[in-house]
C-alpha cells in the first residue's frame, strides 16, 4: 500500500526547504536511554522526530508526569503543550471537550504537529489511537482530518485491538478480526513502515505513533498469550493496604481484596505486558526501517504513555484517575544524535513539555508560542547551569451517576467505575489539585480536593515514596500555606506564568496577605466547573 500526503484542496505543495519560522541550527544532542546509541551527525536537514504513545502505560524505571491521569484530557495536553485547565479537556467525553466542535476550532490549529508542518515544513504523520470522541458523527465524524497531519490513520474513539474503523486520511476503513491483517498495533507498525518507503527525503519528518497498547482489552497478539505466565502485579508497599487518612473514594476500597479480586487484577496485569511485546515489535521494525534508509543517525526518538495505571495498590483493582505516582507517572526514554549512552535525568518533566521540545529541535521559537510546558532540549544537551522548574501541576475532574448503582445502591450516586464488588474508582468529588515538588532537599507532593472538607493530602515522597502516610496535620502549617498559595497560582497560570519559580526555588517570593480574601477568611483553592 502506498501513502498520500492529506490536504483538504490537494496535494500539499507548500514544503519550504528551510522557512523563515524555524533555522536549522546545529545538530541537538539528546540523552539516550535505550538502544545505545551515540553519533554526532553532519548536514544541513533538520532533524527527524518519531513520538511513540502507549495508552495507560505506567512506568517502572523513571520516567516523566502528566498532569492529569486519564487519557483524553493528557493527549490533549502532549497535542497543545497546555495544562487542562488551559486546553479545557477534562474527561474522555465530548461534553467535557475530548474531540469537540470547540476543541477542533481552538486548540487544534494551535498543536504542535500543526506548527511543525505550517511554520517548520515537516511531513507529518499520525497512526492509531488520537482521542477517545475521534470520529464522532456530530463534530464532522471520520472524515474530520486536524489540521497540521500530511498522512493521517486514525482510529475511530477509544483502544481497540480488532473490529475497528480507521480514519485514512479521512475516508472510512473498516477492520475485522483477521490477526494478519488487522491487529492493530501491527497495522500501525506496517503503515509508520510504508511511510518511511515512500516519503519525500528532501523534508524532514515527524511520526506520532499511538498503540493501543497496553489498553484494555489486554488482546495480545496470539504468538503472546502464553508469555509470562508465572508474572503477577508487584506486592509493594501499598498493595493491597487500607488507604488510611485519604480522601473518603479510596478509603471506601474493600481490605484486604477478595481472592477474585487480586486474580482479576493478576490477569490484567499479565495481560497487560502480553500486548506491549507487539510494540517491542514495532519499535524494533522502526528502527531497523530507520537504519535502512540512513535515517537513523538524523532521527531523535522519544517514547512514553498518556497516563498510568494501578492494579491494586490500596486496595484498588485496576484504573487510573487518581492523584498517586502510580497513576500520574509514566515512561519517557529519548534516544537521537549525540546521545551518551545509558543516561537518566532527575529534572522534573511533564508531558506539556513534549511540545515544545519537539519544536525547540525543529528550530521554532517556542516564545511564539501559548505553551505552558518548557522545552528540555537543554537538559538533554547536557548543558550545564540550566535554569528548571521545581514543580508541576497535576489537576482532575472527577466523574460520577447521578443514580445510584443497582447493583450497588448501598454506595449512593455520585460514584463511576464502580466494581462487581462495589468498590469504586472515581466519583464527582474525586476532583482534585495537586502541586507536585521536586528540589534539592524536598520531594513533595501537597493536594486538595473540591469537596465540603476541602480534603488535603500531603506526601514527603523521600520518607515515604509509596504514598503511605498523609503527612497533611503533621506538617509546618507555613509551608502547608505556601504550597495552597502555590496551587492556586499554578491553576491560574497561562503560558510563561506557568513556570514561575517554586516554594523551593531562590526567587520564589510568598506574600502571605494573598492568602486571605477580603472578608479576611484564609482563601482556598478554586475548581473549575467550566465544561465546554
Amino acid at each position: 500500500m502506498r501513502l498520500l500526503p492529506f490536504a483538504p484542496d490537494g496535494p500539499w505543495r507548500v514544503s519550504p526547504r528551510r522557512p523563515p519560522a524555524c533555522s536549522s541550527g546545529s545538530p541537538a544532542l539528546l540523552v539516550l536511554l535505550f538502544l545505545g546509541f551515540s553519533q554526532v551527525v553532519a548536514g544541513s536537514r533538520r532533524p527527524n522526530v518519531v513520538l511513540l504513545l502507549t495508552d495507560d502505560q505506567d512506568e517502572v524505571l523513571g520516567g516523566m508526569y502528566v498532569p492529569t491521569a486519564l487519557c483524553c484530557p493528557s493527549r490533549a495536553s502532549i497535542l497543545t503543550g497546555k495544562y487542562p485547565h488551559n486546553h479545557h479537556v477534562v474527561n474522555n467525553t465530548l461534553e467535557g471537550n475530548c474531540s469537540s466542535s470547540s476543541w477542533q476550532k481552538i486548540q487544534e490549529p494551535n498543536t504542535f504537529p500543526a506548527i511543525l508542518r505550517s511554520m517548520c515544513g515537516y511531513q507529518t504523520f499520525f497512526a492509531g489511537k488520537y482521542l477517545n470522541e475521534y470520529g464522532a458523527p456530530g463534530t464532522g465524524g471520520l472524515e474530520h482530518v486536524p489540521p497540521g497531519w500530511t498522512y493521517w490513520y486514525a482510529l475511530e474513539k477509544n483502544s481497540k485491538y480488532y473490529n475497528y474503523t480507521l480514519s485514512i486520511n479521512g475516508k472510512a476503513r473498516k477492520h475485522g478480526e483477521n490477526y494478519s491483517v488487522d491487529y492493530l498495533t501491527d497495522v500501525l507498525a506496517n503503515i509508520s513502515l510504508d511511510f518511511l518507503d515512500y516519503k519525500s527525503n528532501s523534508e524532514p519528518f515527524f511520526m506520532m505513533i499511538s498503540t493501543p497498547a497496553p489498553h484494555s482489552p489486554w488482546t495480545a497478539a496470539p504468538q503472546y498469550q502464553k508469555s509470562f505466565q508465572n508474572v503477577f502485579a508487584p506486592r509493594d508497599k501499598n498493595f493491597n493496604i487500607h488507604g488510611m487518612n485519604k480522601h473518603w473514594l479510596i478509603r471506601q476500597a474493600k481490605t484486604p481484596m477478595s481472592n477474585s479480586s487480586i486474580q482479576f487484577l493478576d490477569n490484567a496485569f499479565r495481560r497487560r505486558w502480553q500486548t506491549l511485546l507487539s510494540v517491542d515489535d514495532l519499535v524494533e521494525k522502526l528502527i531497523k526501517r530507520l537504519e535502512f534508509h540512513g535515517e537513523l543517525d538524523n532521527t531523535y526518538i522519544f517514547y512514553t504513555s498518556d497516563n498510568g495505571y494501578h492494579t491494586g495498590q490500596f486496595s484498588l483493582p485496576i484504573d487510573k484517575r487518581q492523584l498517586y505516582e502510580f497513576d500520574i507517572k509514566v515512561p519517557l526514554l529519548v534516544r537521537g544524535p549525540g546521545i551518551k549512552p545509558n543516561q537518566t535525568s532527575k529534572m522534573l518533566v511533564a508531558n506539556i513539555d513534549l511540545g515544545p521540545t519537539i519544536l525547540d529541535i525543529a528550530g521554532y521559537d517556542v516564545n511564539k508560542t501559548q505553551m505552558d510546558g518548557m522545552s528540555f532540549l537543554p537538559i538533554l544537551r547536557g548543558t550545564s547551569n540550566v535554569t528548571w522548574r521545581s514543580d508541576i501541576l497535576v489537576e482532575y475532574q472527577g466523574e460520577g451517576h447521578n443514580v445510584s448503582d443497582p447493583t450497588c445502591p448501598s454506595v449512593g450516586p455520585g460514584v463511576s467505575q464502580c466494581f462487581p464488588d462495589c468498590v469504586c474508582e472515581d466519583a464527582y468529588n474525586n476532583t482534585y489539585a495537586c502541586v507536585r515538588t521536586m528540589s534539592a532537599l524536598w520531594n513533595l507532593q501537597y493536594c486538595e480536593f473540591d469537596d465540603q472538607e476541602v480534603f488535603v493530602e500531603v506526601y514527603n515522597l523521600t520518607a515515604d515514596p509509596h504514598q503511605i502516610t498523609n503527612i497533611a496535620k503533621t506538617i509546618d502549617p507555613e509551608l502547608l500555606g505556601k504550597m495552597n498559595y502555590r496551587l492556586m497560582m499554578l491553576q491560574s497560570c497561562s503560558g510563561p506564568t506557568c513556570r514561575t519559580p517554586g516554594v523551593f526555588d531562590p526567587g520564589y517570593r510568598f506574600d502571605p496577605r494573598l492568602m486571605f480574601s477580603n472578608h479576611g477568611s484564609v482563601r482556598t483553592r478554586r475548581f473549575s466547573k467550566h465544561i465546554l
